[in-house]
């Protein structure tokens, strides 16, 4: 046990509890700074040297800048689940953990779901307003009943289950869409899975649960709720930029969507010059999802307690940007996590639903402790599902709530290589299913296996991976192609086996969409598909 005494800040008026936790250590003494101006990153860059410690909430900035300074931090604990004002790449330069306390805001969020769909069912906060200004109106508010109505839940994660079971108590048919789960963990919940355009057909109330991913940014606009029951009935309570609020507002006065409710908006607060507030058919309330009480002390705590067993005893608990291990074995461990967290997030990339996965270890990997490379693998695949940060303590437990089964073999063949990492996905035909990796040096990480096709790529930065026959003037191609964009090359791999090839080429910059359309029509092009690491 350390007898060191450490210093830690709390942050964004945080629940009591925190600092008593800390201070019953007896090992840390604590500093509540609540104090608007310290939020500014200039001026917390200014007394963060001092510290070994931060707990935060969702007003402080952790800026590169705050992070140069802070030589003395260990360990930042967000008290909430997002680390979207946490520079974690530039924390992990630095050495510093980043934690966060998932599952503490899951009930109350859901709650607040629900009091918004019962909310807009009975139009409570119309009514409540009406009586203020001295009228009687019961026939305007005449609302509808939740019993034997049809709810579709758009994401079936931690709090979409929650959703889920309380709807079922309230005698509602429940009904989810979730590329990412599988029959069969909806199943266990005694919900029925559907695609997405039957969940839109059949519902009465649609209540997102979504992350903020590409496939999510907008998700209902126009053309979706075309698809939807005449008199829907709308909640979101999870991303702002989930609904395109002009859409839904040109539905709302066309009748086709009968309400409402409003949790989170793109830009928070929102101006309130836009049409949609003055809709006397939406309610709103001030991203409240996660503010209750309860759930404020639940996530003080868990972080209290993370921070305190981190600085005293050294361990790791929901860490965003490390794995659960001693120093010794880290360093050991360190290339070959990297290279399998990177398998990972291509084959999450290319393949955009999910499958049961096998990770084969051969040769010098072997040796090792396995098990926190096929979190690292999981971390890198499920991470590219869902935009709040996937850890390696969590990985494993998502990919069960997914209803995905993992695999881990071991072999002696390494296939004239020292050692190879291999992800195979199960029952997957279209495009490439299997990825190999190795270190070579001991520090240099390849893929050297995509599909079929064998290569010698390097896994970094923007790639572009393409599919071709295997004809001349395809390489010639892509990149004059490139070229007229504007894109450096940085490097190019080509793998070919039988009549087909595979490219997998390192730029220097992101390619939009308008360069993606120009490779796929060149000639033997068969698909392109950008990844990002």
């Amino acid at each position: 046990m350390s007898k060191k005494m450490f210093k830690v800040m709390l942050r964004d008026n945080m629940a009591p509890v925190a600092k008593e936790i800390l201070e019953a250590t007896g090992k840390i003494t604590v500093v509540v700074d609540n104090d608007k101006a310290t939020n500014d990153p200039d001026e917390l860059a200014k007394i963060i040297g001092e510290y070994n410690g931060l707990a935060i909430r969702s007003g402080t900035k952790v800026t590169e800048k705050v992070l140069k300074n802070a030589k003395n931090l260990k360990v930042i604990g967000r008290a909430g689940i997002g680390v979207d004002n946490i520079d974690v790449p530039a924390a992990t330069k630095e050495g510093i953990v980043v934690m966060n306390a998932p599952g503490g805001n899951t009930v109350t969020t859901a709650e607040h779901a629900v009091s918004l769909m019962l909310s807009l069912a009975r139009h409570i906060p119309q009514s409540t307003a009406s009586i203020r200004e001295g009228k009687w109106e019961k026939k305007k508010f005449t609302g509808v009943e939740i019993t034997g109505k049809t709810l579709g839940i758009l994401g079936l994660g931690q709090i979409g289950r929650v959703v889920a079971d309380r709807a079922k108590g309230l005698k509602m048919n429940v009904i989810a869409s979730d590329p990412f789960v599988s029959k069969e963990a909806a199943r266990a919940l005694d919900v029925e899975l559907v695609a997405f355009d039957e969940l839109l057909s059949r519902s009465d109330f649609i209540t997102l649960h979504v992350p903020r991913l590409k496939d999510t940014v907008n998700i209902i606009n126009t053309a979706s709720i075309a698809k939807m029951k005449k008199g829907v009935r709308l909640i979101n309570c999870s991303r702002g930029d989930t609904i395109n609020l002009d859409d839904l507002y040109e539905a709302l006065t066309s009748g086709k969507v009968s309400g409402a409710a409003i949790d989170v908006f793109p830009k928070e607060p929102p101006d309130p010059a836009i049409p949609l507030l003055q809709q006397s058919n939406v309610i709103f309330t001030p991203h409240l999802g996660a503010s209750t009480g309860e759930a404020q002390i639940k996530v003080a705590e868990m972080i209290a307690k993370q921070i305190s067993a981190y600085l005293i005893d050294g361990v790791l608990i929901n860490t965003v940007n490390f794995p659960s291990v001693s120093g010794e074995v880290m360093e050991q461990l360190r290339p070959h996590l990297a290279l399998a967290e990177k398998m990972g997030s291509i084959m999450g990339q290319l393949v955009r639903k999910i499958h049961d996965i096998t990770v084969t270890y051969s040769g010098d990997m072997t040796k090792l402790d396995t098990r926190p490379l096929t979190h690292a693998a999981l971390k890198g695949l499920l991470g590219t599902f869902t935009d709040t940060p996937v850890n390696y303590v969590s990985a494993p437990a998502l990919a069960k709530e997914k209803g995905i089964l993992i695999k881990e073999t071991v072999s002696r063949e390494s296939d004239d290589y020292a050692g190879l990492i291999k992800i195979k996905l199960e029952k997957h035909d279209d495009g490439p299913g299997e990825i190999w990796g190795t270190i070579l040096g001991k520090k240099y990480p390849r893929i050297v296996r995509l599909g079929r096709i064998r290569m010698d790529a390097v896994p970094e930065g923007e790639m572009l991976v393409i599919e071709n026959y295997d004809k001349p003037g395809v390489i010639g191609n892509v990149g004059t192609t490139l070229g007229r964009h504007n894109i450096n090359i940085g490097r190019f791999q080509l793998g070919r086996r039988d009549d087909q090839a595979l490219c997998m080429v390192n730029i220097d910059t992101p390619a939009g969409k308008e360069v993606i359309e120009d490779i796929k029509s060149l000639p033997n092009i068969i698909s392109v598909r950008q990844i990002h690491l």
